[in-house]
C-alpha cells in the first residue's frame, strides 16, 4: 500500500463479500451492472472523489472486485468471511497490517452507490469529537407490529432512524470492538461500536444513498444515474473496406468465414470501425483517423476491439455512459443474419454495456454500387450517449 492516497488518515473498507440473493439473477448485485458499469465500481468511484480519503480495500471476491474496478489506481483486495462482520474484520486486519495504518475508517456497503461528498464530510466532522459516527435518516413511516399476517400494535416511531453508511470510525476504536466482539453477528458496526461503550454520533443521512437489496431497487439505481446524466447526444460513422484475397472477414468483432477478406490498414472491420467513429462523433473526440492514423505501423494488422475500446473510455472518462448502438451491414455476402447475436454480444462485452443497448442491422443495395457487385462492405452506426 505505498500509492499516492496511503499516507492519507482516512482508509475505506467496502463490504463486497455477500451473495446479493435477494436481487435475484445469480450474479452478486455488487457486480450488476449499472449503466453500463459494475455497481461496485460506481460505489469506488464516488468514494474517490472525494480528495480526503486515502487507500479504499474491498472485502470480497478478489477477481471480480479487480474486474469490476480495473484501472483506478490504489485500490486493495482481501478475501471476505461468512457473514458481513467477518469480512469487515477480515477488513480492519488488513490495514492493521501495514505499515501506517489509518487514523479513520470508513465502513461502506458496496450496494450503495450514491455516496455524495456532503455525507461523507458530515461523517468525518463528528469523527474529531467522538468515536464513531454513521449517516441515517429518521422513519417517518407509521410503524406496525405484524401478527400472523394481521396488522397489531402501532410502534412508536419518535427516536427512530434508518442507518446508513459509510459508518466512520477512529480505526483503534472499532478494530478493538470487532476483536472482542468477533462472532457476535451484529448487524452494522455502530452495534459493535455501542457494545463496548463507544460514542456514535448521528449525522443526517441523504434518501439517495440507499442500498440496493431488490430489483426494484436496481431499476430505481438505474433511473437516478439516468437523471444525473441529463445531455443526450447523438454521433454517425461510416466506413467501407473493399473486399480482396482471404478466407474470412471481421464484423463487428466476429470472423465470419467468406471466400474472401476485407483489406485495410488494420483488420478492416467496417462495422467496429463505423461504431468507433459515432461514440467519437458523439462526444465531440474527431474521428478514428486521429485517434489510430493508418500511416503509424503499430495498428497495421491491429484487432478493431481496440479502437471501439478506446472511444467507450473516452465516454466513460466524461463521467458518461452509451445509451444505445445501432449498427447497419451493407453487403450482399457474407449473410450476417446468422452471426447477429454474436455480433451484439461482441460488441456489448467490449464496451461493458448490456446487449439489449447494441442493435446489429444488415442490408443490401439490391446489387447497385460497389457492395453490390461485391467489391466491398460498408457499415453505418448511429451512437447515443448521455453525459452530465
Amino acid at each position: 500500500m505505498a500509492d499516492s492516497r496511503s499516507t492519507a488518515g482516512v482508509a475505506v473498507v467496502i463490504a463486497a463479500a455477500g451473495s446479493g440473493a435477494r436481487i435475484g439473477g445469480g450474479t452478486p448485485k455488487q457486480f450488476r451492472r449499472l449503466a453500463g458499469k459494475p455497481m461496485l465500481r460506481w460505489t469506488v468511484e464516488a468514494l474517490r472523489r472525494h480528495e480526503g480519503i486515502g487507500p479504499i480495500l474491498i472485502v470480497g471476491d478478489a477477481d471480480a472486485a479487480r474486474d469490476a474496478v480495473a484501472g483506478l489506481d490504489d485500490i486493495h483486495f482481501t478475501p471476505g468471511g461468512a457473514e458481513r462482520q467477518d469480512s469487515v474484520r477480515a477488513g480492519l486486519e488488513f490495514l492493521a497490517a501495514q505499515p501506517r495504518p489509518p487514523r479513520l475508517v470508513l465502513i461502506h456497503d458496496a450496494a450503495r452507490p450514491f455516496v455524495e461528498r456532503a455525507l461523507t464530510d458530515r461523517v468525518l466532522a463528528a469523527l474529531e469529537r467522538h468515536a464513531g459516527a454513521i449517516p441515517a435518516q429518521p422513519v417517518v413511516d407509521t410503524l406496525k407490529r405484524g401478527v400472523e399476517g394481521m396488522a397489531g400494535e402501532t410502534v412508536a416511531r419518535d427516536g427512530l432512524f434508518r442507518a446508513q453508511t459509510p459508518q466512520g470510525f477512529r480505526f483503534d476504536a472499532i478494530l478493538a470492538a470487532h476483536r472482542q466482539l468477533a462472532g457476535a453477528s451484529l448487524t452494522d458496526d455502530a452495534a459493535l461500536a455501542t457494545a463496548i461503550g463507544l460514542d456514535v454520533a448521528l449525522v443526517a443521512g441523504a434518501e439517495e444513498n440507499f442500498k440496493v437489496t431488490t430489483a426494484e431497487d436496481l431499476d430505481r439505481a438505474e433511473r437516478v444515474l439516468l437523471g444525473r446524466l441529463p445531455d443526450i447526444r447523438t454521433g454517425s460513422g461510416f466506413d467501407v473496406h473493399a473486399l480482396g484475397p482471404g478466407d474470412g472477414v471481421w464484423l463487428g468483432g466476429v470472423l465470419i468465414p467468406h471466400d474472401r477478406a476485407l483489406i485495410g490498414h488494420s483488420d478492416a472491420d467496417v462495422a467496429l470501425h463505423a461504431l468507433t467513429d459515432a461514440l467519437l462523433g458523439a462526444i465531440g473526440a474527431g474521428d478514428i483517423g486521429q485517434h489510430f492514423p493508418p500511416s503509424d505501423p503499430q495498428w497495421r494488422g491491429a484487432a478493431s476491439d481496440r479502437f471501439l475500446a478506446h472511444a467507450g473510455s473516452l465516454v466513460a472518462a466524461r463521467g458518461g455512459m452509451i445509451a444505445h448502438l445501432d449498427l447497419t451491414v451493407i453487403c450482399e455476402r457474407p449473410k450476417v443474419g446468422p452471426h447477429r447475436e454474436a455480433m451484439r454480444a461482441r460488441i456489448s462485452a467490449i464496451l461493458g454495456v448490456a446487449p439489449d443497448r447494441v442493435s446489429v442491422k444488415a442490408t443490401t443495395t439490391e446489387k447497385l454500387g460497389f457492395t453490390g457487385r461485391g467489391e466491398g462492405i460498408a457499415a453505418q452506426a448511429l451512437a447515443t450517449v448521455r453525459l452530465p
